[in-house]
C-alpha cells in the first residue's frame, strides 16, 4: 500500500493506492499559501495514514512546476511560497518511508502507462489541456524530465507569427491552444474590443454554445483548434511517438474530441511529409483514461517502481 497525494492550486487530493493501481480512503484539504503550513498540511496527511495503515511502503507526491528529481521546486505554479524550497527534504526530516515528487504532467502520463490507455507502450506523450497546455514525454518507458525538471511544458512552443515589440508568448500555445490562456482570454478579449463592459468568461462550454450564434465565439473556436492540431504536429514530428493522450477537462468531452480529431487530420493531409508518413508513422491521438484520481496514481508509479526493482 502507498500514500498518494495530488498537490493543486486550491486543493490538495490524496488516497491509498494499492499495488494495483486502485484508490481508496480519498479526501482533500484546501491548499495552503503559507509555506509552513504547507509543510506541516502534507506531514499531517502521511502521519495519519502511516498510523491508520502501518504497512505503507511509500510517498508519491504529485505538484505542479518545474520540479528536479531530488524534490527541489523550481517553480511550483500558483504556490509562490514553494519556489526554491525542497519539500522532500523538508518531508524526510520527520518521515522515514521513501518519498519521490513528481511533476503534475508527469504523473498524469506516467500514470497512464501503469493502468490507463498507454498500457504496453513504451514511448509516449500526454498533452495537459487547461489554464495552460501541459504535458508529460514517455521515453523508453520512463518519464523523461530534462536537466532541471522542464521538458514537457509544451505551452511554451512558439507556433505563429511574432509580435515586433514586447512578449513573444503571446504567439506561443499557452495564449493560442490553451483552454482558459488561450481560448477563453482570446475572446474575452475580441469581446471586450467591441463591447469595454463585457464580464469575462472563463468557461469554455458557454463559448462553444455560442459558436452558431456569435461570430466571435466562431472565429476563436476555428483558430483554437487550427493552432492546437499545429501544436501537436510539431510535437508528432519531433519526438515520434505511438500516440499522444490527450488530457485535462475538456478531453472527456466526445463530441469536442472527435472534432480535435477531425482538424488535426485535416492540417497534416496539408502537410506533405506528414501525409506521405499517415497511416506509416504519424502518430494517433487518444483521449486519456484516467481522470480525477490520475494525480493520485501517477504520483505513486514511480517510487513503486523503484521499490521494486531495488528488491529484484
Amino acid at each position: 500500500m502507498y500514500i498518494g497525494i495530488d498537490i493543486g492550486g486550491t486543493s490538495i487530493k490524496y488516497g491509498l493506492v494499492s499495488e494495483e493501481g486502485d484508490v481508496m480512503n480519498k479526501s482533500s484539504i484546501p491548499t495552503s499559501k503559507n509555506k509552513n503550513v504547507f509543510i506541516k498540511d502534507i506531514l499531517n496527511i502521511i502521519t495519519r495514514n502511516i498510523e491508520d495503515t502501518p504497512e505503507i511502503k511509500a510517498v508519491g507526491i504529485s505538484a505542479p512546476g518545474i520540479i528536479e528529481k531530488n524534490g527541489y521546486f523550481t517553480t511550483a505554479g500558483s504556490l509562490k511560497a514553494m519556489y526554491g524550497v525542497n519539500l522532500k527534504v523538508e518531508l524526510e526530516k520527520h518521515i522515514q518511508i521513501p518519498i519521490q515528487i513528481e511533476n503534475d504532467a508527469n504523473a498524469a502520463a506516467i500514470a497512464e502507462r501503469w493502468i490507463g490507455n498507454a498500457q504496453g507502450i513504451d514511448n509516449y506523450l500526454c498533452v495537459v489541456l487547461g489554464t495552460g497546455v501541459g504535458g508529460g514525454i514517455v521515453i523508453n518507458g520512463d518519464i523523461y524530465r530534462g536537466h532541471h525538471g522542464m521538458a514537457g511544458e509544451f505551452g511554451w512552443m512558439i507556433i505563429d507569427e511574432l509580435p515586433e515589440k514586447g512578449n513573444i508568448e503571446t504567439a506561443s500555445i499557452n495564449q493560442r491552444a490553451a483552454i482558459v490562456g488561450g481560448l477563453c482570454m482570446r475572446y474575452n478579449q475580441f469581446k471586450k474590443a467591441e463591447n469595454s463592459e463585457f464580464e469575462d468568461i472563463y468557461d469554455a462550454r458557454i463559448i462553444f454554445e455560442q459558436e452558431m450564434t456569435d461570430s466571435i465565439a466562431k472565429q476563436v473556436i476555428e483558430q483554437f483548434f487550427r493552432d492546437l492540431s499545429i501544436g501537436l504536429i510539431n510535437l508528432i514530428s519531433i519526438f515520434d511517438p505511438e500516440v499522444v493522450l490527450i488530457g485535462g477537462g475538456i478531453s472527456e468531452n466526445n463530441d469536442f474530441f472527435t472534432r480535435l480529431q477531425k482538424e488535426l487530420v485535416r492540417w497534416e493531409q496539408r502537410h506533405d511529409s506528414v501525409k506521405y508518413l499517415m497511416g506509416k508513422t504519424i502518430a494517433p491521438i487518444k483521449q486519456t483514461k484516467l481522470k480525477n484520481d490520475a494525480g493520485i496514481v501517477g504520483a505513486v508509479y514511480p517510487i513503486r517502481r523503484s521499490l521494486k526493482l531495488k528488491t529484484k
